[in-house]
């Protein structure tokens, strides 16, 4: 029974399945009273009806012509929506089983009588006609697999489904044909020998069918023999025509133009699998290509061409070459050791050839510049490349101990010097940034700082700075470099020089008080001597004038600072003379030196080297100098007889009362400014005490704290602590000397031993 609510809701239902009449009767009389209880009587669909006898057998046979009209590609006879119910049915009466094994057996004898065509076809023809029989009759079996699938459809989706084991209508097809036409070894061995032909011609630069090939690989591909029957095959082929013409090239061709034949070789490869060969096949052919081309031939490329690629600056090259190595197993490693020998070996030219000292420091930035456009452009900013070069650098460039510091801190002095042709301040800034980069491989820091300090002296002294600000630009950069304690000095001298300013001011203001004014005007600079470069005394005759303007500034000076000790510096003094010529007055800016000798031809009209010698008392070297400045210079203020470049002893000099010259104040180059040999050894001798200095305080040091230590110890402690390069010999005699001036000891039992005595 079904209540009543239940009721109302089918209603509508059970009405319409009444007049159908098919199974479900409605109860007379259970209507007749609204809400009361209907009662629904279901019964069993009435039994199936009987097939004819020969109703199966009668289908199969329109089916079968069906299938054998498909496969001869003539018309059929039946609708095909009237075969696709008979398979309904026939599946309906369960004689599924059957029709599955029929059907297969049908499909199976067409394809066994396809196996004919391709085992009788004459060898004699082509290749390629065989691979478009081939093609032909693989298009073709798929297509009447899949109208037969569409006839058999309900076959495939009920009875086939449900049976696990068995393979679908179009799985079928793909075994029976792969069984009797892929796997019969001569077919397929000649269709796989066709189809590496066909590669091999385009390889060679012909133009072959590319969806021939497509087709005929897909269809290895969906029988599941792509991999066993071609790709092995195809490997072993790519690889052999690789390696000879791998070797072949190598001989022939030069690094960049084998370089680009490599890259069109790989695209060409890739282009290959986009068009027709499986995607799997992708990473075998490509490595494949990478390792005969490339792996095999890598350290033959690298000496072969990375120089010149290098010396030329091949930069679209030299991308090439990192982007293939760095596809190749250990490409980039050989790369970055080439690159790094080719860095060592050509900037140890640079560095090691005297001859060209005088360009070393250009040629190192430009070499830097170079490197460094070619590990950002060509090498990807590939941290490792960066590190490289920068070791390289720093391991050629203190090859030669002493010398690029020495050079480096002249081309700075040459930059920050005043008629620098370098046109503005960020010209200026770019190029004192680039210098700091190549100081920074520098070991011996102190003998840049020593020459540095040397030329900023002259530059602060002569007023040659071209810029303060370019001048403080360079200090904060060595300050930020090397700390505090490598800048103080040079921040000393210019606290001197800007004091001085200060009592000049005041000295000026002094001599308006003093009763005998002079018609000298003096211009003095207090250097505090450790700030400064060590200058050595020399003692000259100056006019009486001149000493006494200076004794009325020493009680000047030392009124206001008393217990310190003035010492002259007459090296580094220079004056402007008020000259008179028969073209008319005119003012020579010189140096000390060359105004003593110039003053004294206010005395006379003609003196020789010794007259003038014992008169001002200059030094011999110096004096030969300041007359050369003089007499064989641009500048001819004084004439010498007899005429030439070098002064000798019995040479004889006269005022040039003749003298022109455009300007009206003149400055005669002060060849003393000009840094002569002595000086240079010098400087060079007193950084290496100053090291020494240091060594012994650094002992001291270590020992003061550690008491007693192995020699062994000691030594690595002082590498540590030292800024400077130096060898374990000089260290030993330093420890030597220490024991003499007895700063430590021996232990007795152990030599290597040492103890410090307090």
């Amino acid at each position: 029974d079904v209540s009543a609510r239940m009721a109302d809701d089918i209603r509508a239902n059970v009405k319409s399945l009444a007049e159908h009449s098919n199974g479900v009767t409605r109860t007379p009389g259970t209507a007749s009273k609204t809400g009361a209880s209907r009662k629904l009587v279901i019964k069993n669909f009435k039994d199936r009806p009987k097939l004819a006898d020969n109703y199966t057998e009668d289908t199969w046979l329109k089916l079968r012509d069906a299938v054998g009209a498909i496969q001869n590609s003539t018309s059929i006879k039946y609708n095909l929506e009237e075969l696709y119910q008979a398979v309904e049915n026939l599946c309906s009466y369960k004689v599924s089983p059957m029709l599955y094994k029929q059907l297969r057996q049908v499909c199976e004898e067409h394809v066994q009588a396809q196996i004919h065509q391709f085992r009788e076809y004459p060898s004699s023809l082509d290749s390629l006609s065989f691979l478009k029989r081939m093609n032909r009759c693989w298009q073709d079996h798929c297509r009447q697999t899949i109208m037969i699938r569409s006839i058999f459809l309900f076959l495939d989706r009920t009875y086939v489904l449900q049976n696990s084991l068995l393979p679908s209508i179009w799985d079928t097809g793909l075994e029976l044909f792969r069984t009797h036409i892929v796997s019969d070894s001569a077919v397929q061995s000649r269709t796989v020998d066709g189809i590496l032909e066909q590669i091999e011609r385009e390889r060679n630069g012909e133009t072959i069918d590319r969806s021939l090939l497509r087709s005929l690989l897909g269809m290895l591909a969906d029988l599941q023999v792509y991999k066993d029957s071609f790709e092995q095959r195809f490997l072993v082929e790519t690889n052999r025509l690789y390696a000879a013409e791998g070797q072949r090239l190598m001989q022939d061709r030069d690094v960049p133009e084998y370089l680009h034949h490599v890259s069109r070789r790989l695209d060409e490869e890739n282009d290959r699998v986009i068009s027709y060969l499986d995607q799997s096949t992708q990473k075998p052919l490509i490595s494949t290509v990478e390792k005969q081309l490339l792996g095999e031939h890598m350290a033959a490329i690298l000496q072969k061409g990375l120089s010149n690629l290098l010396d030329e600056n091949r930069v679209t090259e030299l991308t090439l070459l990192y982007q293939l190595f760095s596809k190749v197993k250990g490409g980039l490693p050989v790369l970055l050791q080439h690159w790094r020998e080719y860095i060592k070996s050509f900037g140890g030219e640079i560095v090691g050839t005297p001859e060209k000292d005088k360009d070393m420091v250009q040629d190192l930035l430009d070499f830097k510049d170079k490197m460094d456009n070619v590990a950002q452009r060509c090498f990807n900013r590939n941290e490792t490349f960066i590190n490289a070069m920068k070791e390289a650098f720093e391991s050629f460039i203190n090859k030669r101990p002493n010398k690029p510091a020495e050079l480096i801190a002249k081309y700075v002095d040459s930059k920050l010097r005043a008629g620098n042709k370098e046109a503005t301040e960020e010209e200026l800034e770019r190029i004192l940034d680039k210098i700091m980069i190549i100081f920074r491989f520098i070991h011996g820091k102190d003998v840049f700082e020593a020459f540095y300090k040397k030329d900023l002296a002259k530059r602060l002294l002569v007023g040659k700075s071209a810029s303060v600000d370019a001048e403080k630009s360079m200090l904060s950069k060595l300050k930020h470099e090397c700390g505090a304690a490598f800048t103080s000095k040079l921040e000393g001298m210019f606290k001197d020089m800007e004091l001085s300013k200060d009592i000049m001011i005041q000295f000026k203001q002094y001599m308006q008080n003093q009763s005998d004014p002079s018609n000298i005007d003096l211009t003095v600079n207090i250097l505090t001597m450790g700030y400064w470069p060590s200058y050595t005394p020399m003692d000259v005759h100056l006019p009486s004038e001149m000493v006494k303007l200076q004794e009325v500034f020493k009680t000047f000076y030392l009124g206001k600072h008393s217990g310190r000790k003035l010492q002259w510096q007459p090296t580094l003094g220079h004056a402007v003379l008020k000259a008179e010529f028969k073209e008319g007055k005119k003012e020579l800016q010189v140096s000390l030196f060359q105004t003593l000798v110039l003053l004294m031809f206010n005395e006379g009209e003609e003196f020789t080297v010794e007259e003038i010698r014992s008169a001002t008392g200059i030094e011999e070297g110096e004096l030969r100098r300041t007359l050369q400045s003089l007499a064989c210079g641009k500048a001819r203020v004084l004439n010498k007889n007899p005429r030439g470049k070098d002064v000798e002893d019995g040479d004889r000099f006269v005022f040039n009362g003749d003298f022109k010259h455009k300007l009206f104040r003149i400055k005669i180059n002060q060849i003393q400014m000009k840094e002569t040999v002595e000086e240079q050894v010098s400087t060079t001798e007193r950084v290496f005490q100053d090291r020494q200095y240091q060594i012994d305080a650094a002992v001291v040091r270590i020992m003061k704290m550690r008491k007693t230590l192995s020699h062994n110890l000691l030594v690595s402690e002082l590498y540590n602590q030292l800024k400077f390069p130096v060898k374990p010999g000089d260290l030993k005699k330093r420890i030597e000397s220490l024991i003499d001036r007895d700063y430590m000891e021996r232990d007795k039992e152990s030599p290597n031993q040492y103890h410090y005595v307090a």
